[in-house]
């Protein structure tokens, strides 16, 4: 199954960025998790059909309704899929 990790840059803390992102890679039927880093920034990794983690790459350019995303940058990540979509 192929997974990706993605950091979201701008403002994507606080705003919820992460739990809409779990709404949006459930409804594709991803597996992955969505959490802060110390930095401002916010780390996804999700697994899934290679389609649907386009579209959820896509997605994270738009984000929830509060956030301002200003950067996504994602890659191949070779690992064993999660069970769910979590966030941390």
């Amino acid at each position: 199954m192929p997974c990706m990790k993605c950091r979201v840059s701008g403002r994507v803390q606080g705003v919820w960025f992460r739990e809409t992102t779990r709404q949006q890679a459930l409804a594709l039927g991803l597996k992955g998790s969505a959490v802060n880093l110390p930095n401002g920034d916010v780390e996804v990794i999700a697994c899934g059909a290679e389609e649907n983690l386009k579209q959820l790459q896509d997605w994270l350019w738009q984000g929830s309704s509060m956030s301002r995303v200003t950067g996504v940058r994602c890659e191949a990540l070779e690992q064993l899929p999660p069970v769910s979509f979590t966030t941390g």
